[in-house]
C-alpha cells in the first residue's frame, strides 16, 4: 500500500513538472512573456553592508521584493518596472527616473541557447540611453535570472520566474 501511494505521488509530481516545462517552452517559443522579480541582488558593497546592519536581517546580498516588479515582453512593446539599489554615477533629480521604469517600442531581442538547457535573451532598448542591455536566462522550470548593464550605474541582478502576459493589457 505504501509503495503504491508513493508511486502515485511521484507520477503526479512528474506529470506536473512535464506540464510546467511545456508551458515554459511554449512561452519561450512565442517570445512573449512577463518576468516577475522576486529578489534583487545589488552589487554595491555599501548597500550590502547597510542591509546586513538592519536588525533581524540576514547578511544575504538579496532583497526580497513585493509583487509588481516586472519586465513584460510583447512583440511590439517592452515594459520594464524594476527597482534599483546601488551606486549611480549620474543621479537624476526626478526620483522616478532613478529606477528602471520605461516602456519602449524600439527594442531588439536576441535569443540563444544557454547552459544546461536554459534560454538566454539579450534585450537592447534602442531609445534608452542609460541601459546597455538586459540579459535574461530562463531555465526549463521557469526560474529566471536577469541582470541589467547600464552606462550610468553599477549593474544589478534579479531572481524570479516567467509567466504568461496578462490578458487585460494590450
Amino acid at each position: 500500500m505504501t509503495v503504491l501511494l508513493g508511486f502515485i505521488v511521484m507520477s503526479s509530481c512528474t506529470t506536473q513538472n512535464i506540464e510546467k516545462f511545456a508551458a515554459v517552452e511554449s512561452l519561450l517559443q512565442k517570445g512573449e512573456f512577463t518576468f516577475v522579480a522576486e529578489r534583487a541582488n545589488p552589487t554595491n558593497p555599501e548597500i550590502v553592508k547597510v542591509m546586513a546592519s538592519i536588525p533581524g536581517n540576514n547578511s544575504s546580498k538579496m532583497l526580497n521584493l513585493d509583487s509588481g516588479y516586472t519586465i513584460e515582453i510583447r512583440k511590439d512593446e517592452l515594459e520594464v518596472t524594476l527597482p534599483y539599489f546601488g551606486r549611480m554615477y549620474t543621479v537624476n533629480l526626478d526620483p522616478s527616473k532613478n529606477s528602471y521604469r520605461f516602456t519602449t517600442k524600439d527594442f531588439t531581442v536576441d535569443k540563444k541557447e544557454g547552459k544546461k538547457g536554459s534560454t538566454v535573451f539579450t534585450i537592447v532598448a534602442n531609445d534608452q540611453q542609460n541601459i546597455r542591455n538586459i540579459n535574461m536566462e530562463v531555465f526549463k522550470n521557469g526560474k529566471t535570472y536577469v541582470w541589467i548593464e547600464s552606462n550610468d550605474r553599477q549593474s544589478i541582478s534579479y531572481d524570479g520566474y516567467i509567466t504568461a502576459n496578462s490578458i487585460g493589457k494590450k
